[in-house]
């Protein structure tokens, strides 16, 4: 958001004082860095609504079945994106103290406004797909607590747009961390100690690799039933950030989404 999909009124990126001190220990030319970074901000805004309105000039190449006297509607917009604003720590300094994501809120603001400006649709309904990757904080393990923090203060920052007394009763925040599958990632964290498991045995060379094979099953059987590997291997296809690649999990986060778009309606 800060970057890839700024919006016009956002203005242009500015580098705080620490990404200059950082450019100036690094002995990084200022002036280049800052030219690299204009030809990079906004990039993805700009294709997006290239994408948006390319479909909309020849929606029959999409649907053949579209009516061109009956018209369309946009029945709403969904954002759902956030991990690297999160995990910027050069964008945000402070990211784990309180306001230490307001600059993302305003840019998000903006890009709301924006989108409804270019795309001549001013009161758009519009969805924010909170981040919630690793689930309900007050549920977060000891591996999680370091995090609790950041995640915390830029799910906060996320949903303040919805709160201002512009967008009430056409944007929305939809905490997806209500969709978590806490089984499921204690499941992926367990098959962690597997993975830890075989760079251990790989550095054993007086193993053969039949061994090695052998000892990665046994130890694997002793935390896993075979219910709950077949719920590993059906039910995951991606990292945690990534939601899993959950079906169950981004399925529902989808309805929630639809659901809030029909409620504002």
């Amino acid at each position: 958001m800060n970057t890839d999909f700024r919006s016009p009124s956002a203005g242009p990126y500015k580098f705080n004082e620490q990404q200059l001190e950082n450019f100036k220990k690094r002995g990084k030319n200022v002036a280049e860095a800052r030219k690299e970074q204009t030809e990079r901000t906004g990039v993805y805004y700009r294709l997006m609504l290239e994408h948006v309105n390319k479909v909309l000039a020849d929606i029959k190449r999409v649907y053949p079945g579209y009516d061109a006297k009956a018209g369309y509607e946009l029945a709403g917009f969904v954002w759902f994106q956030g991990w690297n604003d999160m995990v910027a720590g050069s964008t945000y300094p402070t990211r784990g103290q309180p306001g230490g994501y307001d600059a993302y809120s305003k840019n998000l603001a903006h890009f709301i406004r924006d989108v409804r400006r270019d795309l001549k649709a001013p009161k758009l309904p519009f969805v924010i797909g909170v981040m919630g990757a690793g689930g309900p904080i007050a549920k977060y393990g000891p591996d999680q607590k370091r995090y609790a923090g950041i995640h915390g203060e830029f799910r906060k920052a996320m949903a303040a747009p919805a709160k201002l007394p512009e967008f009430k009763g056409n944007v929305t925040a939809v905490l997806t961390e209500n969709y978590w599958d806490l089984q499921l990632s204690e499941l992926v964290n367990r098959k962690g100690k597997v993975n830890a498991k075989r760079r251990e045995l790989s550095k054993d060379k007086t193993l053969t690799r039949e061994q090695r094979d052998k000892a990665i099953a046994e130890f694997t059987a002793k935390l896993f039933t075979k219910k709950e590997l077949k719920i590993l291997e059906v039910g995951t296809s991606n990292a945690a950030y990534h939601y899993l690649g959950s079906a169950k999990i981004l399925t529902q986060i989808g309805k929630a989404f639809a659901d809030a778009l029909a409620a504002m309606k």
